[in-house]
């Protein structure tokens, strides 16, 4: 793990699995699109309408994951002091939060024709909401952080805080009466039918290579910010430092 976390290996390997995971990404994520959206029949109960999960149900999980990916990341800077552990968690909050949007927005959307409104203050959406706002919380905090030169520990505690509505996003529809259905998938089991799991599976991988295609092209953006201004405050240091001779 130390030396995975040296900038110039990181470099070496980012630069050829950034754009293999891109590419591989989109092009299983248009297939399960596509095999969700034209070739799985309509369900019995929900109709056409259940063709959402295929964007839905992604969106989710990838969400959740993405703050997952910030807690992990903002453990291993606080624990082990990994130079490109913040800027992993910085790397992950953006496409975390666009995930969490898309998983809000479906959601409603779903919900309308399924429950006959738009929004209903129900755990699983509730704590959602909160995830969102958890995510714009830490980006303009690390934000922040970056730009007035404060301390890196303080966006990754609040990552490890935040990390606390995971569990209850997760648990929800069990511990509350609830209008979102229950768990479908859980360890070693599926309620959903083969005919709609199997694109759905394939779906959530080609997210998931998209998201990690993503998070490592910011952090390569990142990386770069912080090499250049390096260079520059080097770069002024020196010139006072000759000025003053």
């Amino acid at each position: 793990m130390h030396g995975f976390a040296n900038p110039k290996r990181f470099l070496e390997i980012a630069r050829w699995l950034t754009p293999t995971l891109l590419i591989s990404g989109l092009i299983i994520t248009a297939a399960a699109l596509g095999w969700g959206y034209f070739k799985v029949p309509p369900d019995r109960l929900m109709g056409e309408t259940v063709r959402i999960l295929f964007l839905h149900v992604p969106s989710a999980w990838l969400g959740m994951g993405g703050w997952t990916a910030i807690a992990i990341s903002s453990l291993v800077f606080l624990v082990w002091r990994h130079p490109l552990a913040s800027l992993a968690a910085r790397g992950a909050a953006v496409p975390g939060l666009v995930f969490t949007v898309i998983c809000l927005a479906t959601g409603s959307i779903w919900g309308r024709p399924t429950w006959g409104t738009w929004w209903v203050w129900d755990g699983r959406l509730t704590s959602m909401l909160v995830l969102m706002f958890l995510y714009i919380g830490y980006i303009a905090l690390a934000q922040a952080v970056a730009r007035d030169g404060g301390s890196s520990r303080i966006p990754a505690i609040f990552g490890l805080v935040g990390a606390v509505n995971i569990p209850i996003i997760n648990r929800s529809v069990v511990w509350w009466q609830s209008l979102h259905q229950p768990p479908s998938i859980t360890m070693g089991k599926s309620a959903i039918d083969n005919e709609f799991l199997i694109p759905l599976l394939v779906a959530v991988l080609g997210f998931s290579l998209l998201f990690g295609g993503v998070v490592l092209a910011r952090m390569r953006a990142l990386l770069a910010e912080v090499q250049t201004e390096a260079r520059l405050r080097r770069k002024a240091l020196g010139a006072e430092t000759l000025g003053a001779a």
